[in-house]
């Protein structure tokens, strides 16, 4: 019996004066994060919540998220990331198919309207019982009338919480993931998921007290919370917490900052490596930056060598995704690295290229990649007929092409699942096409996404009108964009009279 939190609970009794966050001028000590994560554990407990329960938490890279994730994990219930830029609509359907209890969830800003968003789908859950403001000012006014504050929860909470003990496959997060379908799935990760996938990100960059992290990856993704964020607790490393990234800011946190360690997808590579910048301040960077990260997509080769000849720094790339919490392969400090690979699986995961007919596929030719380990969740939740298909005979079917040379190294070449990665992050064309047929002007629609230097993919949608009606394609966008996720709104669109059909109607 165990719970996540004595992570941090042990790096708060080591070094409880040592650095835990870094935001801005502000910095917190373990000391202090861990008495606020038991402060808030103590006024979600009073309200009901507990094991088996489930929490959303809305929350961009902002101190409140760490002192958040790890209090929900106190209490003995799960945590559900949410994605700061999603919808009402679509928060609703997280919030009702994961059965949440409670939702934390920030105030937002003009241009980031999630505390808005968060209260309107809440009001639209019954079954979700308490709602609390994340205020960016702990101290400040609920900006929501009748909402109370996590702030003002906290206040008057003890300092001291006994977290409550979990078995080791009991479910401490649940990320959700969309799919074909076209609605998202909850993968369900356990303590022991998160834990040894946390330990293992530690070892794999060797990162320890010495070490200052900066997490510009979103939080509430996988690659962000747990290879980052978890694997620091664990580590005890410095996280220097970045709620948006902006190359020219990045580049000074990194100096200010003293960074030794950075993890991006590839659009922030690409970033760094075409944004202006003094040699006196590379040379600085240069000298703490020690091994950077990257993941969600593949980094081109020529964005890898530029941005490693220009910092004067490795670059490891890996593979992994939401439902193998969420690291799979590594290029390891220790072996050769093979530019455009994601190297090879870490400790106690296996990984196999298979054939359509199941049998393994001959080194350097294409197949799907199935992974079986520690790494891999608990399955769906409540989705029987998603978890049958996807964990079959044993091995998590990832969706994904890949290919193994002879040295057992990975590439991936192509997504089974009709994905596109815009901007590190998942979008799937289901989901975007079955909004757009709702539009009256809409009959027929179909999303594909299309190169792009900056984003890697762009979001495109054909569209077919309905009979007797016009559509104004700026005017879709628009109107896509008040209903989808910032990364997911088409931004091109392109009217057809009619689609491509193959012989089944599809």
């Amino acid at each position: 019996m165990y719970n996540l939190s004595a992570a941090l609970e042990t790096a708060a009794r080591e070094a409880p004066d040592g650095d835990a966050l870094i935001f801005a001028a502000r910095r917190v000590s373990w000391g202090a994060l861990d008495a606020a994560a038991s402060r808030i554990a103590a006024g979600l407990a009073a309200a009901g919540v507990g094991p088996g329960d489930v929490v959303a938490l809305s929350c961009p890279n902002l101190p409140q998220f760490p002192m958040a994730y790890f209090g929900v994990l106190k209490t003995g219930a799960a945590v559900l990331p949410v994605n700061v830029l999603l919808t009402a609509d679509e928060i609703a359907y997280l919030l009702e198919d994961s059965g949440a209890a409670a939702f934390l969830c920030f105030e937002g800003t003009e241009e980031l309207p999630s505390g808005k968003a968060g209260w309107a789908a809440f009001q639209r859950v019954p079954g979700c019982r308490e709602f609390r403001v994340v205020t960016a000012d702990p101290a400040a006014p609920s900006p929501i009338a009748g909402a109370v504050t996590m702030g003002a929860m906290m206040a008057g909470a003890p300092a001291g919480f006994d977290s409550v003990q979990r078995a080791g496959d009991d479910i401490a997060a649940v990320l959700y993931t969309s799919g074909t379908t076209g609605r998202p799935k909850g993968a369900q990760l356990s303590h022991t998921n998160i834990l040894l996938n946390a330990m293992l990100a530690r070892d794999l960059i060797g990162s320890s007290r010495d070490d200052v992290c900066m997490i510009t990856l979103p939080l509430f993704h996988a690659f962000g919370q747990i290879v980052q964020m978890v694997a620091c607790v664990v580590a005890g490393a410095a996280m220097v917490l970045v709620p948006r990234f902006e190359p020219g800011a990045v580049l000074k946190s990194l100096r200010d900052d003293a960074v030794t360690i950075f993890a991006g997808v590839p659009t922030m590579y690409w970033a760094l490596l075409n944004h202006p910048a003094d040699e006196a301040d590379l040379a600085a960077v240069a000298e703490k930056l020690r091994v950077c990260a990257s993941g969600g997509a593949s980094l081109p080769v020529e964005v890898l060598r530029g941005f490693e000849a220009k910092f004067k720094v490795p670059i490891l790339e890996g593979y992994g995704l939401s439902e193998t919490s969420p690291v799979v392969t590594f290029n390891h400090l220790h072996k050769p690295r093979k530019p455009g690979s994601v190297g090879t699986p870490v400790w106690g995961v296996e990984v196999r290229v298979v054939a359509d007919d199941g049998a393994d596929a001959p080194a350097g030719e294409t197949g799907e990649v199935v992974v079986r380990g520690h790494c891999v969740m608990k399955g769906y939740l409540n989705k029987p007929e998603a978890n049958a298909e996807a964990l079959r005979g044993g091995w998590f079917h990832t969706g994904d092409i890949g290919r193994l040379d002879e040295d057992g190294y990975l590439y991936i070449v192509d997504r089974v699942k009709d994905m596109i990665i815009r901007g590190g992050f998942n979008v799937y064309p289901r989901e975007i096409e079955e909004v757009l047929m709702t539009h009256e002007a809409v009959s027929l629609a179909a999303v594909v996404g299309v190169p792009d230097d900056r984003q890697g993919e762009e979001v495109k949608a054909f569209v077919v009108p309905a009979p007797g009606r016009e559509i104004d394609t700026a005017a879709l966008v628009a109107w896509s964009r008040e209903r989808l996720a910032a990364y997911k709104y088409p931004r091109l669109v392109e009217v057809r009279d009619s689609l491509p059909m193959n012989a089944t109607g599809k």
